[in-house]
């Protein structure tokens, strides 16, 4: 009788033990990320000369690089003239096409890459701010507009030489460009029904060949 309680008293101590063990071992672990095998997501990007840009990011802006801002132009049927050009020979662009585009194409980039570079080092002025100890609400508004101005202008030029293409391709090459690049055709806008801005409605429709 007296082995049945050792044993019985025996395994509570043990288990009270473990209990406590493992309770401290998760307390630990919520205060201390490594060593509970979950490493905080922006770990090694404090290195980056500019934290908020990858080194993908940073080489893609500077080579003048799309970057993913002209997509409400691409993916509602305005394409630019970068992705023209590389399928100019499946929809038929002519070599006076082919010329337009390429300068479309070559000043586009060059203004990319000066304001791309604008950008960045307005992100980094950011981070520099950060790094120098010293912060005013003031100076950090004044940055922070800085950067998000020069990413507008950014977007803007290389949106704005997507619905340039309009005035250099006809809409049966912009509609075998969409469907080329597998865009559902129902949500590619009819560049007939839409006029880009600065251009006059009648000559614009008359030189698409819209009915």
């Amino acid at each position: 009788m007296r082995y049945l309680l050792w044993r019985s008293a025996l395994a509570v101590a043990v288990g009270i033990f473990t209990s406590t063990a493992q309770a401290q071992m998760q307390h630990q672990g919520a205060h201390n990320p490594q060593s509970a095998g979950d490493q905080a997501p922006y770990a090694g990007q404090q290195n980056r000369a500019i934290t908020s840009l990858s080194a993908d990011d940073q080489k893609a802006i500077a080579n003048g690089e799309g970057w993913g801002l002209a997509k409400p132009a691409e993916l509602n049927g305005v394409p630019g003239p970068a992705h023209l050009l590389e399928l100019a020979d499946k929809i038929g662009l002519s070599p006076e096409q082919v010329e337009k585009l390429q300068q479309l194409f070559t000043d586009m980039k060059t203004q990319a890459i000066a304001l791309g570079n604008e950008y960045m080092a307005a992100e980094k002025a950011i981070d520099d701010y950060f790094r120098s100890g010293s912060f005013s609400d003031r100076v950090l508004r004044e940055k922070v507009d800085q950067a998000e101005q020069a990413r507008a202008n950014l977007r803007f030029l290389h949106l704005s030489y997507h619905h340039r293409t309009l005035d250099v391709v006809t809409p049966q090459q912009i509609k075998q460009y969409n469907e080329l690049r597998g865009y559902s055709q129902t949500v590619i806008n009819d560049p007939c029904a839409n006029v880009p801005a600065g251009h006059d409605p009648v000559m614009f429709r008359k030189h698409m060949g819209c009915n």
